[in-house]
């Protein structure tokens, strides 16, 4: 696959100086809620927040939906950055999370495979230093598309995610979408 460098400036200029967190897993949308906590049947439809203005906050829903085979999750707090969520999420299956606070050059990217983190690129102590074989040459042809190393939420984790999902997320895909918002326990903490 040749990648394309991707826009992304729509997020991170109205949206970047909110918090995200993108989790992308392989499995059905009713899945990912119930093993998060969440009751389905609770949740009700609504767009991608159109506005930044009217973006979620901390505690306030998250909305999932469906692309082809995976199940996209968008939470407006760091839920993709907890390791012991993340993990748990992809019991069974592939999980790539990414999340992101602009504003403070803040973002993380997260690779598991059945309740194993395989990879892990991000701030602080989250850096894995060595890239698993599977990703050398897609990270490779990334350094060349962005030879200036910008953050990875400036373009470079989203090829990552298309990488390992399949999913090009494009601002179309997420404004054209229907999410499902509904409100999940808090994660306990470790």
């Amino acid at each position: 696959m040749t990648m394309q460098p991707l826009d992304v400036s729509w997020l991170r200029g109205e949206y970047g100086g909110e918090c995200y967190s993108f989790v992308y897993v392989r499995a059905t949308p009713e899945q990912v809620v119930a093993r998060l906590g969440g009751r389905w049947e609770e949740f009700t439809p609504g767009p991608f927040p159109d506005d930044p203005d009217h973006y979620p906050s901390h505690g306030d829903p998250l909305g999932v939906t469906s692309i082809g085979d995976w199940t996209f999750v968008f939470d407006p707090d760091w839920l993709g950055t907890r390791e012991e969520v993340i993990t748990q999420l992809s019991e069974g299956t592939r999980l790539v999370s990414q999340a992101a606070l602009g504003i403070e050059d803040i973002d993380y990217l997260y690779w598991c495979e059945d309740g194993e983190i395989r990879f892990a690129w991000g701030d602080e102590d989250n850096y894995f230093e060595e890239t698993p074989g599977e990703l050398v040459d897609t990270m490779a042809e990334i350094d060349k598309l962005y030879p200036s190393f910008p953050r990875p939420y400036e373009g470079p984790a989203f090829l990552l995610v298309e990488h390992l999902t399949g999913i090009r997320v494009t601002e179309q895909l997420l404004k054209g979408s229907t999410l499902m918002w509904g409100v999940v326990p808090e994660p306990a903490t470790s």
